[in-house]
């Protein structure tokens, strides 16, 4: 009778310690109990987006580049001024492309949301999208070079990454509308033991800091607010409850029953 209680334990404990598939499946509407309904090369559902473009902020480093195609020396003396470049020798158009200084080390956006020219002057750009903050530069610089192109680019896109998760990381991106789950790929991706209902966000707004938690596991998700990341965003991912079997207990329990069992062996040879 004692065995079989021992071997119930066992089975119990390894059961205890497995994970199903729905703690890790990705986006879940009862399609795991259904399978074989789901209809093939179709479209099963459809999302709408709330999709949000990326605002400038305080402290972001922007890559900012003025090209034209006029080979005036006029032209290229203004844009000279914006970026530094070297003159093609070549006659082909002028232009601040990648040799610029602000190409390379970017135009850090100071504490009051403003970048400074010599020739332009002082320009607000916290709170344009990337789209609208090339719209005004062009407008402005478009006063004295009317055929300017003007680019701009975040440099310092990032988001954190701790917790269960394959390395615990800062990521920079250049892409500034990432989903949740594309941050975490570009991450490593999170672990076997990763609770992927509970992943806790923590992200800065203006001058607060607002935490939330999010269900990666329901198809929901993907209308949610939440489903892009913002920059500086620190994403935490806790274990599951299987974590601590998986990388404590069944490791202690092989070393005690090894323990119990060289003990019996002792006292029955000494018997």
């Amino acid at each position: 009778m004692n065995r079989i209680w021992l071997i119930f334990g066992l089975a119990l404990i390894a059961l205890s310690s497995c994970v199903p598939n729905r703690k890790l499946v990705y986006l879940q509407k009862d399609d795991l109990k259904h399978r074989d309904e789901i209809p093939k090369d179709s479209v099963l559902r459809t999302h709408q987006l709330k999709i949000r473009e990326y605002t400038i902020q305080p402290l972001d480093l922007l890559s900012i580049n003025f090209e034209t195609l006029s080979d005036e020396t006029d032209a290229f003396d203004f844009l000279s001024k914006l970026t530094p470049q070297t003159r093609s020798s070549s006659g082909g158009g002028s232009g601040g492309g990648g040799g610029g200084n602000s190409a390379q080390n970017g135009i850090l956006v100071d504490g009051d949301g403003y970048i400074e020219f010599a020739v332009l002057g002082r320009i607000k750009m916290a709170g344009l999208t990337l789209f609208a903050a090339r719209d005004t530069l062009q407008s402005i610089s478009g006063k004295y070079l009317p055929d300017v192109v003007v680019r701009v680019r975040l440099l310092n896109f990032r988001y954190t990454l701790l917790g269960e998760v394959n390395g615990e990381k800062t990521v920079t991106s250049s892409n500034t509308r990432l989903t949740l789950m594309e941050a975490i790929g570009l991450g490593g991706g999170l672990g076997e033991l990763a609770d992927r209902s509970h992943i806790k966000v923590v992200r800065q707004v203006e001058n607060r800091t607002d935490v939330y938690y999010v269900n990666l596991l329901k198809e929901d998700f993907i209308e949610s607010q939440y489903y892009y990341v913002q920059q500086n965003d620190v994403i935490i991912v806790p274990p599951l409850k299987q974590r601590t079997f998986r990388k404590y207990f069944l490791p202690n329990l092989a070393v005690v029953t090894a323990l119990i069992s060289f003990t019996a062996l002792i006292i029955t040879l000494t018997r």
